[in-house]
Order: structure tokens, then C-alpha cells, then sequence
């Protein structure tokens, strides 16, 4: 067996707890190398292209995104009692275990790429996480996207990517050939079916929402970034919103772009780099993420090259969800501890293609407490096959897909938070205005960086306001280098009665989707 790995390598240490793991035989194991060897790697085994400005590019395939369908967790002792069971599918420990036995005797025939990371900046509550794959470029885009600890220690998650394995439905209880199963117990997740990287960063966060709760943190989908004075500010929402845009901003220095905690001892980055959305991404809008993006070593995911080599981010051929990861290190202005105290103000972002909400909103502790829960934004027409309409997407507390406890869970632990440390809560409306997409216009980002300015500047508590019609939330009447007719929606609409209507739509759906977290809510109101 061939092992490649930096100085201070302990072959026999690895090759005893690779053979615990059930990887006996293997080919070659690259152990901890660093982004120069797994680029060259991932070159010579023709894994990616490379662009003009040095940044890797590699194709996902059929897989452009997450598969959320065919994630399971596995029904035993650690998580029978304790799994919200109600949005997450199960597998048997049996059906788990002779999946894991397939998985490794398939690993055998493969070269693999091992990176011993870390979740979580604050030490009390970081999770040493072993992640094993069969592709050097995906080894540094997992290494880009986790801490990198100066002493690896054992791992408590493990997880093995194995994109060339197809998992049989019939034998194993999968839905397809793709799987992303997850055993609590056992500390392991087998990923197999696709080649989408993001399902590594992604399982990562689902087991924080798992293990976090139970030691007293609250888990959280959003970006954080502190001001000079220290403030910290942090920013929910789904992807596309502008969680990486908005916080990563010259006057503020970034903690991070995607996943953190909220402690005793303030938040803390989940991971060590960023997942950005690369999509109409140029160097005139977003100077920094451009610049980080296009770098050597960053790794980029179904984006288009010229003939020149030079990314073309406009071109969606691939899909909307074109992405890049890099190394937070590769911003210039960045907390490198990944931490801050207790936040000062929270924004909930949406994107609202309807183009009925305002700008921004002041929210009051019950409001914030139905938009976390509601986690609202609207897919776009022409985004997905039938989609020919803007359609709600609704996901609890802003990450649906990577929960594994009750949504009241991480509600009471926000509410509770919230209270104590006297927070504001914001909603900032990053989509449509004038009309509906297609017919209107988005909010410039130029605009909505100077509403963000001030809601953290505490501006628009100073401002006029008026109540929302439909909402009820608060609104600011004017502010300073915003057009009136932007902060009131209805006056930017050609047809105010339009504009009722899909507000009127907008609000139902609103309170549909909220019927099962009334008596949630209701109760946590009333503690």
C-alpha cells in the first residue's frame, strides 16, 4: 500500500484505524496534503480544468446540487428518540451496515484522499471531522471549506465520499443509486451516487444540528460578521438571498459565510472557508468573492470556461447553482478566529420574487419568531423544469434539509437568546420591486447594502414608520438615499390593485405553510 502524506506521517497508526474503519486494501491513500499536491493531483488525474486565473473548475454532472431525497439517518439508540422523524427518512442499522460493508469493499479497488479537519472555531465545542475521497479535487474543496487543526486528534464524524458507487435501492432501502446516510451512533456518514462536494460540507452541518443542542448551542444557516467596534451581526437565509454578499463587506470583518453557533460565549464559524454562489459573479459587484473565487487553488463547481479559460459566470448551461469554494484566508478582511460575542442584530433575508415585500422590515420578537420558522423565500421562473411563475419556498429556520431535532427545538433556542441578550431582528428583502420577476426589477445590491447599514447602525429605528397592510411589520417611511417608492412596494407596482392581489396570495401562503408551528409558536410567545 502507497501512502502519500506530509512530514510526521505514522503509517501504522493509519493503516490500524483505516482497518477499524473496514478498509483493509486500498491502492494509494493521500494522507493530509496540502492544496499544491491535491491541485497537482487533481490535474494529473483529470478530475478538472484549470482556468485562466489558476482556479480549478470541475463538473458535477448529473448531480448540479443537493439530493435531499436521498439522505437518510440511521434508527438506533442515538437517534430514535431525539430525530425529527416527521422530514427525515430512516434506514435500519442492518440496511446501514450492509451498505457500509459494500462501500468499503468498493473503497479498496479506489486511490483515496484523507483529510483530518475540524468543525467548529470555539474549542469547547469543536467536532474532529476524517473525511475520505476518491477524488483529489473534492479533498480540497472539504479542506478549503473545515478548520484545519494545528494537532489532528481522532476523529468523532467520519465520512467517506464515494461518488463511483451506486447504491442499490432493493438491497440497501435507498430511493436510487444516491445516498447520504448518516449513523449518529457510529459517527459516520457514506456519501455515494454523486459528485456534488457540497453534500460533504453539508452532512458536516447536519450532524452540528444534532450534537450542538445537546450542549447548550444553537446551530444556525446563516452568515456573521463583526464591526470595528466588535459588534457582531449575523444574516439567516436560504441560498441565492445573499448571506455570503451581504456579510462579506469592507467595512466589517467576515466570521462566516454559511454555518456557525450561537454559545454562552457569543457565535463561532462552523467551518474555515466559503461556499459561495458563483452565478453573474464579476469583479465590478462583488470585489472580494470575485477575487477569492478566481485565485489558484479555489475550486469552482459547473462553471462555464471560455475559450480563453476564463470563467464565465453568466452562463447558467450547467445550472443556477454554479459555486466556489475557497479558503476564508483568501479574503482580506476576516476574523481569523471565527468568532465574536453574542450578536447586536439579526437579519432574516429573503428573496421575494413576487416583488410584494419591502425592503426592510423591523420585526418584533413574535414576527422574528414566524419568519425563523417560516425561512421564506421564492424560487425563480425558468429556474426548474415547469417553474413558470415565481413559486414560495418555505424552510424551517432557514435550513430544513440539514435539521434533525423538532423545528421547536432551535426556536426556543433562538427566542431564548434573543431575549436575553436584547437583540433587534430585521427582514431585508433582497428580491423583486416594481412587479413580480420578469416584470419588475431586483432591489440593487448597492441599495440593499445601504438598508443593512442601517439596520446595524440602529438608522432605521431613528426613521418614520409605518405598519405593513398586509404583514403587520413595521416599515421605514423614508431613509436616506432609499426612493420612497422602494421602502412602499404598492407605489413601485404600475397597477396598485395587482399588487394586492399577489400580496393577498403572498400573505395565504404565508399562513398555510405556518398552521403546523401556530401551537409551536403560540406556546413559546407565551413562556
Amino acid at each position: 500500500m502507497n501512502m502519500i502524506s506530509p512530514q510526521g506521517f505514522d503509517e501504522a497508526m493509519i493503516r490500524a484505524q483505516l482497518a477499524r474503519l473496514g478498509l483493509r486494501w486500498v491502492n494509494c491513500i493521500s494522507w493530509n496534503e496540502g492544496v499544491a499536491a491535491l491541485y497537482q493531483q487533481a490535474i494529473a488525474r483529470s478530475e478538472v480544468e484549470v482556468s485562466a486565473s489558476g482556479a480549478l473548475v470541475a463538473s458535477t454532472g448529473t448531480h448540479p446540487g443537493r439530493s435531499p431525497k436521498d439522505k437518510f439517518i440511521v434508527r438506533n439508540q442515538a437517534s430514535e428518540s431525539s430525530v425529527w422523524w416527521e422530514t427525515t427518512a430512516g434506514l435500519s442499522q442492518g440496511q446501514f451496515d450492509l451498505l457500509k460493508a459494500d462501500m468499503m469493499a468498493h473503497a479498496r479497488l479506489k486511490s483515496l484522499f484523507v483529510q483530518d479537519l475540524a468543525a467548529g472555531a470555539e474549542p469547547r465545542h469543536q467536532m474532529p471531522v476524517r473525511v475520505i475521497t476518491e477524488q483529489a479535487w473534492q479533498a480540497l474543496f472539504i479542506r478549503h471549506l473545515l478548520l484545519q487543526p494545528e494537532n489532528p486528534t481522532a476523529p468523532e464524524l467520519t465520512i467517506l465520499c464515494l461518488p463511483s458507487f451506486n447504491a442499490d435501492p432493493t438491497r440497501h432501502g435507498t430511493r436510487s443509486e444516491t445516498v447520504i446516510a448518516l449513523d449518529l451512533e457510529q459517527g459516520l456518514v457514506l456519501i455515494g451516487g454523486t459528485n456534488y462536494a457540497g453534500e460533504i460540507k453539508k452532512a458536516v452541518f447536519t450532524v452540528m444540528n444534532h450534537r450542538l443542542p445537546a450542549q447548550g448551542v444553537m446551530p444556525m444557516h446563516c452568515s456573521a460578521n463583526a464591526g470595528r467596534d466588535g459588534d457582531t451581526a449575523i444574516f439567516f437565509g436560504l441560498s441565492g438571498t445573499g448571506k455570503t454578499t451581504l456579510s462579506t463587506d469592507p467595512a466589517r470583518a467576515l466570521i462566516g459565510d454559511d454555518e456557525h453557533g450561537w454559545s454562552e460565549a457569543g457565535v463561532f464559524n462552523i467551518e474555515g472557508g466559503c461556499y459561495a454562489k458563483a452565478i453573474n459573479l464579476s469583479a465590478e459587484s462583488e470585489p472580494e468573492i470575485f477575487a477569492a473565487a478566481t485565485r489558484f487553488g479555489s475550486v469552482l463547481e459547473n462553471v462555464t470556461l471560455d475559450e480563453s479559460r476564463v470563467p464565465d459566470f453568466a452562463d447558467a448551461t450547467a445550472t443556477e447553482n454554479t459555486r466556489a469554494a475557497y479558503d476564508l484566508a483568501a479574503l482580506g478582511n476576516v476574523k481569523r478566529d471565527g468568532r465574536g460575542p453574542a450578536p447586536s442584530a439579526i437579519i432574516m433575508l429573503t428573496a421575494d420574487a413576487f416583488g410584494v415585500l419591502p425592503p426592510i422590515a423591523r420585526l418584533s420578537a413574535d414576527e422574528a419568531m414566524m419568519h425563523f420558522m417560516s425561512g421564506y423565500t421564492a424560487k425563480l421562473a425558468g429556474t426548474e423544469r415547469g417553474v413558470k411563475e415565481p413559486q414560495a419556498t418555505f424552510s424551517t429556520c432557514f435550513g430544513a434539509p440539514f435539521l434533525t431535532r423538532h423545528p421547536s427545538v432551535y426556536g426556543e433556542m433562538l427566542r431564548c437568546l434573543m431575549a436575553k441578550h436584547k437583540v433587534p431582528c430585521y427582514l431585508i428583502n433582497t428580491g423583486w420591486t416594481g412587479g413580480a420577476y420578469g416584470v419588475g426589477k431586483r432591489f440593487p445590491l448597492a441599495v440593499t447594502r445601504k438598508l443593512v447599514t442601517a439596520a446595524l447602525s440602529g438608522a432605521i429605528d431613528a426613521a418614520p414608520l409605518r405598519t405593513d397592510a398586509n404583514f403587520g411589520f413595521a416599515v421605514p417611511v423614508r431613509l436616506p438615499g432609499i426612493p420612497e417608492e422602494m421602502l412602499d412596494p404598492r407605489k413601485g407596482w404600475a397597477d396598485g390593485t395587482a399588487y394586492d392581489k399577489a400580496a393577498g396570495h403572498l400573505k395565504s401562503l404565508f399562513e398555510k405553510n405556518f398552521e403546523k408551528f401556530q401551537p409551536v409558536a403560540t406556546r413559546l410567545a407565551a413562556e
